[in-house]
């Protein structure tokens, strides 16, 4: 299952986020946004393959605080070349 964080801190790091979710499963996979200087830009996106593992991950973490904010995370679904122009 693929999922969306955002409103994270600029200086969150994918060791954070692996600490966040690994407490529910599997991660197979974390990105950071970031900007040129190589700071957060607040988003990042996890894949946790096991299904009920990753719903869980999301039901106890959206809208929990990390770094003194409040973080979003949702489920979000993501096709081959959906981005493509």
């Amino acid at each position: 299952m693929n999922i969306h964080i955002s409103n994270l801190s600029s200086s969150i790091i994918e060791g954070d986020l692996s600490k966040l979710f690994t407490v529910y499963g599997e991660v197979s996979f974390i990105v950071i946004v970031r900007s040129k200087n190589g700071r957060s830009k607040g988003d990042a996106f996890i894949e946790m393959p096991i299904r009920s593992q990753a719903e869980q991950a999301v039901r106890a973490l959206h809208l929990t605080e990390l770094d003194g904010l409040r973080i979003s995370v949702k489920e979000i679904e993501y096709r081959a070349g959906e981005f493509n122009n």
